[in-house]
């Protein structure tokens, strides 16, 4: 009933997706394998106020695609991703879903960027039987019940909190607030935060919502204030996160916050300036400028820039994602289908793939590859310590 109640709220869309649904259902292992190229297919936020987290992601991955076409791409077939902007926006999201799949008739989808957006495009997704790979988002449904159809790359939102809760309450903390997206990802996130915050010995004295994508946080910050916690955890992306940040440091809190990996940590910093020092933010990959692991290494080497150039979190995600999805297309051979991607994927783990630092594991009844998170902060210059 959730998601008929979704689509009953916007009935073009409903039309739409009814048309075309179970249009094409025999030709789904064909679509998007030609002679000579797979096309992929991905909705993201690419512009507008949270716009620099899907072009991060897709820089990173365009990185990696670039490479291996450059070399012949996989088994004589380049790889093309047609990447459409969503503007981090459920209803657009499920307008280029559909494009994707009915219009474009892609052979997997890619990187898709945010819970909200995510969850409005799973009913077209599975009732296309198309596989969605590497979505980033840490959301709890993407992971239980298990799907088929969807293969993880980034470690869960609860693994997230559970890392973050226990650093604060190492640090001596006790009382917290959380200022959170008024979207499925900001309310999952808060249940996380309320079902755990007690074994860690925390009190939840307050939480405060701001509606997705606004950078209006007066009320918001106001509230916060006058709850009086030790640490704000933000459970937003970058624009609401900085405006909120940035009102409560005018009116001299002097608090710790905390974010999760999904805020865009680059672009968070950038938004503070010099304002962000001692901020805290998970992270669901490895630090991306020191290339002390392989796979730091190798995507800097890729990415084309000089020590101290424009590397990032959320690049460095794309670029694991992708190498891993070029990993389960060869493994699928040159007779491609969808079924045999996924059961490539699943074949996936550290005894047969070298992760270059990074492990993933697969299998048939678990497509979680990372439980990977670390925490780093925003230094007095801007930039970020590990």
């Amino acid at each position: 009933m959730g998601w008929l109640a979704r689509y009953r709220a916007c009935p073009v869309l409903c039309m739409l997706w009814a048309l075309l649904a179970f249009a094409d259902a025999d030709a789904g292992a064909r679509d998007g394998v030609g002679d000579t190229q797979i096309l992929l297919g991905q909705s993201a936020a690419l512009s507008g106020p949270s716009g620099e987290l899907g072009k991060l992601f897709l820089e990173g991955a365009r990185s990696y695609f670039d490479k291996i076409n450059a070399q012949g791409g996989v088994h004589g077939r380049k790889i093309r991703l047609l990447s459409l902007d969503d503007q981090y926006e459920p209803d657009k999201t499920v307008v280029n879903t559909l494009q994707l799949i009915h219009q474009e008739k892609v052979f997997a989808l890619f990187g898709y960027v945010g819970t909200a957006t995510v969850a409005a495009a799973m009913p077209l997704i599975e009732g296309a039987g198309v596989p969605l790979f590497a979505p980033m988002s840490g959301a709890r449904f993407l992971r239980e019940p298990f799907n088929a159809l969807v293969f993880n790359v980034r470690a869960s939102y609860a693994r997230e909190t559970d890392y973050l809760l226990r650093q604060l309450q190492g640090n001596g903390h006790r009382n917290i607030a959380v200022f959170y997206q008024n979207d499925e990802f900001g309310k999952s996130t808060l249940e996380l935060l309320r079902g755990r915050v007690d074994r860690y010995g925390l009190k939840l004295v307050g939480a405060v919502a701001v509606e997705r994508n606004s950078e209006d946080a007066r009320t918001a910050a106001k509230a916060l204030l006058a709850m009086g916690p030790e640490v704000v955890i933000l459970v937003a992306s970058y624009p609401s996160a900085a405006a909120l940040i940035t009102r409560m440091r005018r009116a001299g809190y002097y608090g710790g916050f905390s974010n999760y990996s999904f805020v865009g940590s680059q672009s968070l910093s950038a938004r503070l300036k010099h304002g962000g020092a001692g901020i805290v933010v998970t992270q669901v990959v490895p630090f991306p400028w020191k290339p002390h692991l392989p796979i730091v290494y190798e995507y800097q080497k890729a990415f084309g820039q000089a020590e101290g150039g424009q590397y990032s979190f959320v690049g460095l995600e794309g670029f694991i994602a992708a190498r891993a999805l070029v990993e389960g297309l060869r493994r699928a051979g040159r007779q491609l289908t969808r079924e045999g991607l996924q059961r490539a994927l699943e074949t996936i783990n550290p005894a047969n793939y070298d992760g270059g630092g990074f492990p993933l594991r697969f299998s048939p009844g678990n497509h979680n590859g990372s439980d990977f998170v670390d925490l780093t902060a925003i230094g007095q210059d801007g930039r970020f310590i590990n």
